[in-house]
């Protein structure tokens, strides 16, 4: 009998099944192209200098010397999608709001003040035999105590009350891998909303950690159940209106 495909996930393809199993199907399994947002690439652009900021010595990590990077990493980013030129006419602007986010990033953290233990970290496990869970951190400081605290940037603005647990469960992911392959829990996760300067923390335990595993191995099985049986729901929602594939999506021929 023929051993099932490994399934492999990570934050972004769990969220796209959650958001509309089609979204996953047209990702995930049939790889198709999709236009270039223009939100993920300044995300991309804003993270890039982020993560390089912490190269230079933390004297050097000021605000001037973030906006500085930005037009060195935006030429790089260019460079690998020629098709940026033509979507981005005006640098200035692009390169001000970019900037306006990098702007609000000081006001929430020193940089200068702390050493961060990695950066774009890429963490995975089998969570079973057919399960591979994978994802990059941006960002994992451990103190010298040994506390570890797991740090996502997102260029957006913060969740409304109520949305607060859907966001923290990209996190809840990481520190699951990291708890499994380590045996330690992070103390903190956070996220840190450049959008509006807002912060979101949590405090996860052990059985927060199970919890999280479980729901995984559900989707999981729920996955696997859309593939044996060519399956795949579609979720009309506010989304769909930013949807790559919503002229070919079921839901709307």
């Amino acid at each position: 009998m023929a051993q099932p495909t490994q399934i492999r996930l990570s934050p972004s393809r769990v969220n796209d099944f959650l958001n509309c199993p089609q979204l996953y199907k047209y990702r995930a399994i049939d790889q198709l192209p999709e236009a270039i947002s223009l939100d993920a690439e300044r995300g991309t652009l804003v993270h890039t200098v982020l993560e390089n900021l912490f190269s230079v010595v933390a004297e050097e990590r000021t605000l001037a010397k973030a906006l500085e990077f930005l037009p060195v990493y935006w030429e790089k980013q260019m460079l690998m999608r020629d098709e940026l030129r033509t979507l981005v006419p005006d640098n200035k602007e692009w390169l001000d709001r970019a900037g306006a986010l990098l702007t609000t990033y000081f006001t929430l953290e020193t940089p200068s003040q702390f050493e961060p233990t990695d950066r774009e970290l890429h963490v995975e496990i089998n969570l079973s035999d057919s399960i591979y869970l994978h994802g990059y951190i941006d960002r994992l400081d451990i103190a010298a105590t040994g506390e570890v605290r797991v740090v996502d940037y997102k260029t957006g603005k913060s969740p409304r009350p109520g949305w607060e647990e859907k966001a923290l469960f990209q996190l809840s992911i990481y520190a699951l891998i990291y708890w499994r392959t380590h045996g330690t829990v992070p103390k903190l996760l956070q996220l840190i909303y450049l959008g509006d300067g807002r912060m979101l923390k949590n405090s996860p335990k052990e059985a927060d950690l199970v919890r999280t595993e479980t729901k995984l191995l559900t989707i999981a099985g729920e996955i696997n159940d859309s593939i044996e049986g060519n399956d795949w729901k579609t979720k009309k929602s506010r989304l769909c209106d930013w949807c790559s594939f919503k002229t070919i999506c079921p839901a709307f021929n």
